[in-house]
């Protein structure tokens, strides 16, 4: 088998003495930098801290709380009370003394329209409520807690008169909603 010799060039003295050279021009360069007679940027930093004064306005002064009645002059109504009726020689108002039906307990919105039944004459709706439970009502029963009345049941909606109060005039007022059919 044959054998590799590797020789290595050493670099000749002439090249030496140009990298040498070269470094010695270098480090003289950095330090003819560094001068200490420094420029105008150097003294003003020096005097910078003398000659400026902050200019700082001071705080306002605080003004004590004062706490104002909501409703002073009575003028405004309560937000967080029932409106009552106004005009209570309206035509139209509900029956409050009439006894209370089951289904008037739940909001309108929380009811199913989910089936219908028929009796001889009778037609019955099948009303969904929120506990699971399931209602038969037909036409006169009252659903919803804006004493609705079921005016009529067909095969797809039971619809009901609400009597509600109207919020600017504080008279009642009839409306019609209606429970469309849940499949």
């Amino acid at each position: 088998m044959n054998s590799l010799n590797f020789r290595f060039k050493r670099p000749s003295a002439h090249k030496m003495l140009v990298k040498a050279s070269l470094i010695g021009l270098l480090a003289m360069s950095l330090v003819a930098c560094n001068g200490d007679g420094g420029d105008d940027l150097d003294s003003f930093i020096k005097n910078a801290a003398n000659t400026m004064h902050p200019k700082i306005k001071p705080l306002p002064e605080v003004k004590p709380y004062l706490a104002l009645q909501y409703n002073a002059d009575g003028k405004l109504t309560d937000p967080f009370r029932a409106r009552k009726a106004s005009n209570n020689n309206s035509v139209l108002q509900p029956n409050m003394n009439r006894p209370r039906e089951p289904m008037e307990a739940y909001p309108l919105e929380s009811v199913k329209y989910v089936g219908q039944l028929s009796k001889v004459k009778l037609t019955y709706a099948l009303l969904l409520t929120p506990d699971n439970g399931v209602q038969q009502v037909k036409i006169g029963n009252y659903v919803g807690q804006n004493y609705g009345m079921v005016t009529k049941i067909t095969d797809s909606e039971v619809e009901l008169k609400e009597i509600v109060q109207d919020d600017l005039s504080g008279d009642w007022i009839e409306r019609v909603s209606n429970l469309p059919l849940q499949e």
